[in-house]
Order: structure tokens, then sequence, then C-alpha cells
């Protein structure tokens, strides 16, 4: 039986009781859990797929922000408890890489770790130091997000839209600007990091330093593109998932 907390925070894009491996979505800065829901069909039948709700926006939008980065985390890895029976596998981008990263320290904590954590387009805790200030005017923060996505120029052009979407974007420039991040306990499972080649946000080998963050396996894969690589490249980029779906089972059964 599912808890409050796992119908709040956790959205199932696709799910059953047969699958034993559940790959749990962080959306960026912004960003809402539906944004994920083009990927079921392009990862294997058997695992699970699920979003993370963040709150104040789509069904969560009366919601509040909430306090921290930290407490965000906090949040979602009590709503993820009911699912460490599971293999799971975390996978971020942008401020849901360190959203991510910062729930398995809480699932490992709390002795039920994650298979994997796959991070992308985001500077791993400890390197931190001179990241870009997000959060500005209402016009600052809109050229900052049309910087990096030409395409939502259009969706600031309506005032509707922008009246909509800019609260939730700005608690969330809050988060990030308020993670101090720094050293953090290795992680006992592989992470796996992606990078576009051209994200003025990240240099490939600030995502090499992610491999501070855990004890077991890391590899980094680089595509195509800026710090949205993963819509154009979002092929390849879930055939490499997949591939890490395919691991984490393969490990899985050897120690079962």
């Amino acid at each position: 039986m599912r808890s409050p907390a796992e119908e709040r925070w956790i959205r199932r894009l696709r799910d059953d009781g047969g699958c034993g491996t559940k790959l749990v979505c962080f959306p960026h800065a912004g960003g809402w859990a539906s944004a994920y829901g083009g990927w079921p069909p392009r990862l294997p039948l058997g695992t699970g797929v699920l979003a993370v709700r963040y709150p104040g926006r789509e069904d969560r939008l009366s919601d509040p922000f909430p306090s921290g980065l930290d407490a965000l985390a906090e949040d979602i890895a009590e709503a993820l408890q009911g699912l460490t029976g599971h293999r799971l596998v975390l996978f971020g981008h942008s401020m849901g890489a360190s959203v991510a990263h910062e729930v398995a320290l809480r699932l490992q904590k709390r002795g039920r770790p994650p298979a994997a954590l796959c991070v992308s387009g985001r500077r791993p805790p400890h390197m931190l130091d001179g990241q870009r200030r997000l959060l500005g005017s209402d016009e600052e923060v809109i050229a900052g997000i049309v910087r990096l996505d030409e395409s939502r120029a259009a969706v600031f052009a309506e005032p509707e839209l922008r009246e909509l979407l800019l609260p939730a974007i700005c608690a969330d420039y809050r988060l990030v600007d308020g993670y101090a991040g720094g050293h953090r306990p290795p992680l006992d499972c592989p992470v796996y990091a992606y990078a576009g080649q051209d994200d003025p946000e990240v240099a490939p080998e600030q995502m090499r330093g992610w491999a501070d963050m855990t004890n077991a396996a890391f590899r980094l894969l680089v595509l195509p593109g800026g710090h949205f690589y993963l819509r154009a490249e979002e092929s390849t980029l879930l055939a490499d998932v997949t591939e890490v779906l395919r691991h984490v089972e393969d490990r899985m059964d050897e120690h079962s």
C-alpha cells in the first residue's frame, strides 16, 4: 500500500507490481514530473518509470515551496521509503542532479542505498564555488532561461504563462542558490554522469568531479549540445540509461 507521502511526491509514468527496477527521475529547476512523460516507451518494459512531483506546480500548485534543497531531499527520501525494497536508479538533471544525490545519501544512511545514481548537467557538490547565481529580477531570470533554452522565449512572451511558471522557477532558484554543497560521504553505488559538450553551466571536466562522490564505478558520457542537450539527444541518452538499468539488474542478480 502506498503511503500518503509517496502519493504526494511520486508520479508513476509506468509501473506495476512486476517492475523490480524503478527509475526515479528528478526534474530541473522550474521543471515538472510530466517532462519525463515520453521516456517510458524508450526504456525496458520491465522497468518502472517514476518522476518526482515538486511542490508549487502542476497538480501540486497550491502546495508550499520547500525551505531549502536539503529539506526537499529529506521529504523525497521519506516518500521513497516504501520503494526501497526494489532496485532504485535515480536520474536527475541540473538542480535535479543535486536533489537526486542528496536523496541517495539519505537512502544510504538509512541502510537502503539506490542501485545507481545518474547525474546530468550539474557540478558535484564540492565544486560549486563560482557557480552562477540564478535568482534576480523576473527579467534577469527569464533572460537566463532563454540563454540556455531559446525555445522558452515564446512561452515567456505570454503573460498568463509567465505568471504561472515564474513562481516555481524562482522558488527553485532560491534552493539552488542556497545550496552550499561541500564534501559529502561517498556513495556505495555506481555514479553515471552525463553532460552537454557546450553546456555553459558545467564543463565536461567539471562533471568528472562526480567520480569523487562514489566508492564504486564512475562513467561520464558527453553528448552534443548545451544545457538541455537531453532533448535533441534523448534517443542516445536513453539508450545509455537502458544499459545502466541492465547493468544494475545483472549486478543484483549476481549477488542474489
